[in-house]
């Protein structure tokens, strides 16, 4: 096969898998339930762990900012689906190598409220369709708040409030970037990185997450270093 012709097969692979999502988000778009029901679903799961109501982001909200620069850095720029992580990740496949990033903040919410014990081929596509709808009928920084009031954060704590008072004993706007930091890596695998148990796996996630803070802009490298060497103040 010529080098042109093998061009242009990866020119029309990387054109398809841009364009499939969307055209599959086009056709099922009438066929999946509406997201209106999103904030009661969070209440309702909250009621069950007995675990209090975020009713708005808090001020200063770090814990938000250091989830957007690990998870989701894109987050303010883009729609429910990161057409960049989608085509990453399946480039990734086609060379045989692992990527499981690619999923937005909004996909993270519609599988934690209506699949979080289903990881099929199908409910993917039911997650990006739901996060298309997420992105569309709420504002980004809902989004954020229905994401922090619902996340599990390890230790029996779902939701933010929970975390920052269990594992600190303070209020979600209380925390320090250290704090911060440290409840922000922990949506991604609350036992592994659980703080209590294992304190140096949490601290290696810290240290990643205070680096993606540096790599978006929002702290510098001294900012990030001191709030590394800080004391986490664990209750």
């Amino acid at each position: 096969m010529t080098k042109h012709r093998w061009r242009r097969r990866v020119v029309w692979l990387l054109a398809a898998v841009v364009v499939a999502p969307i055209l599959a988000v086009a056709a099922l778009w009438p066929l999946t339930p509406s997201v209106d029901s999103a904030g009661q679903l969070v209440r309702a799961n909250l009621a069950t762990h007995h675990s209090p109501e975020l009713a708005a982001l808090p001020r200063p909200d770090r814990v938000a900012q250091a989830l957007i620069a690990t998870e989701n850095s894109r987050f303010y720029q883009m729609p429910g689906i990161d057409l960049v992580s989608v085509v990453r990740v399946a480039f990734a496949t086609l060379t045989g190598n692992r990527d499981t990033g690619g999923a937005t903040l909004e996909q993270q919410l519609a599988k934690n409220l209506y699949f979080p014990q289903d990881d099929g081929i199908l409910t993917k596509v039911q997650e990006a369709e739901l996060a298309q709808k997420l992105d569309t009928s709420y504002t980004k920084d809902e989004v954020l708040r229905l994401y922090l009031a619902d996340a599990y954060f390890g230790q029996g704590f779902y939701g933010l409030p929970a975390a920052a008072d269990g594992y600190f004993a303070k209020s979600s706007a209380q925390l320090s970037w250290s704090q911060a930091s440290m409840l922000a890596g922990l949506v991604q695998a609350p036992s592994a990185y659980d703080p209590m148990i294992h304190l140096s796996a949490g601290r290696l996630r810290q240290r990643h997450v205070l680096n993606r803070l540096v790599a978006s802009g929002v702290l510098s490298a001294a900012q990030a270093d001191a709030a590394f060497a800080a004391p986490l103040g664990l209750r």
